[in-house]
């Protein structure tokens, strides 16, 4: 028998809200989070718009002094973490160091992280100041700061926790395959307790840049940039960068009930896998991520029909977009004309590792809650995007289990089951 895994509590930092409840509130209200970039001047850019998380103050959550010494991806997974450990009601006392150590055996209490890219904005200042003033000028920090592995060594430093604290780098599917893998680290019996989740921020010039390069990011509405991310849609011409982060506390049940905790909802599957094909597209043929659901659903020891909802991957790029509608049919089969699918991408923009962590969060508020989130701005969809991806405003009804899927640069393919916990 597998051991039953639980979430008992979540932490969110997005476009749409720095909440959890502010953020499902943005979701049913169909609320945009995309505008023009303010954190550099795009006057010498063709993209000129993201998703920003907007008003974080790093105080609600961590000594600002700390905070100083963090890139912004380890402030938003900081800040997330604390939401979901204080929702979960571990979260300790402030000690005489300004460390809060979790109320729960600290060496069964791991961390699974995931990053794409780590600290940008320190190895862009860095880069500058080496070029230009010599590496005496660099800022002291520049390695600890810029690397991925960041986010879970200070959030093991904050809160305590001396079990496994890992980092996965799968670009957009790394905040999936971290909750995966929390999964899997609660099961083997290494850990009772797991902060799992994803963060990022690159919306800075140097990644912009890159991703400018590559034809990924909408370009043609900078100037009415809340309509810009449409995924399925049909005038869709690239994804819109968010930032952000989405973290979760996962429990074993048996632990989590002999604490008295609040279970939110049950995850109970996981499947990953590789398409082999190319290190920026998908298979086109889809098979990759088809079969990542297939062990997903599999793993959870359930059926097609069961799922009600499922939280696309869904970039509004002119290749993810229809590859990942017939991925659907292939794992789904009839049942995909059936369930409702969506993207909160529409809302939030594509947080990259971010993404992950951020969208399961949206599948179990809409568990919570019993709502399906709406794709924005598909005004027409395209030919071959021929499923329900519930248009523009949202809609209500009873799902007792949903997936999200998240597809990632270098074909990695990551796929989790939540269902209403009985």
């Amino acid at each position: 028998m597998k051991k039953k895994v639980v979430v008992t509590g979540m932490g969110a930092i997005t476009p749409i809200g720095n909440n959890v409840e502010d953020f499902c509130a943005a979701l049913k209200a169909g609320k945009s989070g995309i505008g023009p970039i303010t954190s550099f001047d795009t006057a010498n850019f063709d993209v000129k718009i993201a998703g920003e998380v907007k008003d974080f103050d790093t105080g609600l959550w961590m000594d600002k002094k700390e905070a100083r010494k963090m890139c912004r991806f380890t402030q938003f997974a900081v800040a997330a973490a604390a939401q979901a450990l204080i929702q979960a009601e571990l979260m300790g006392e402030t000690d005489a160091e300004g460390k809060r150590p979790i109320k729960c055996n600290a060496g069964k209490t791991g961390i699974v992280m995931g990053n794409g890219i780590g600290g940008f904005e320190t190895v862009s200042e860095s880069m500058k100041k080496l070029f230009n003033d010599g590496p005496k000028r660099m800022l002291p920090l520049t390695v600890p700061m810029m690397i991925p592995n960041e986010a879970a060594g200070n959030i093991s430093m904050i809160f305590g926790t001396k079990g496994p604290a890992y980092t996965q780098v799968t670009a957009c599917a790394a905040g999936t395959d971290s909750i995966g893998q929390g999964l899997e680290l609660i099961r083997s019996g290494r850990c009772d307790v797991v902060i799992a989740g994803g963060t990022e921020a690159v919306i800075v010039p140097f990644a912009i840049g890159g991703f400018q390069m590559l034809k990924a990011l909408s370009t043609k509405r900078c100037n009415e940039p809340e309509k810009a991310s449409r995924p399925f849609d049909a005038d869709r011409d690239g994804f819109v960068m968010g930032e952000g982060s989405g973290v979760l506390i996962l429990e074993s049940e048996e632990h989590a009930k002999a604490r008295g905790a609040k279970i939110i909802v049950e995850l109970a599957g996981y499947g990953a896998t590789a398409d082999a094909y190319h290190i920026t597209s998908p298979d086109p043929a889809g098979e990759g991520g088809a079969n990542a659901v297939r062990l997903a659903l599999e793993d959870a020891e359930m059926k097609p029909e069961e799922i009600q909802y499922y939280n696309a991957h869904g970039t509004s790029t002119e290749i993810n977009d229809p590859t990942e509608t017939k991925m659907i049919k292939m794992a789904f089969g009839d049942h995909a004309y059936k369930m409702k699918v969506s993207s909160t991408k529409s809302m939030h923009g594509h947080c990259i590792a971010g993404a992950g962590g951020i969208e399961a969060i949206a599948c179990i508020l809409a568990i919570r809650d019993g709502f399906f989130p709406p794709t924005i701005n598909l005004d027409n969809p395209a030919p071959e995007c021929d499923l329900d991806y519930v248009p523009n405003k949202v809609q209500y009804g009873e799902i007792k289990a949903a997936a999200s899927g998240s597809l990632g640069f270098g074909g990695h393919n990551g796929v989790i089951v939540f269902r209403k916990y009985e």
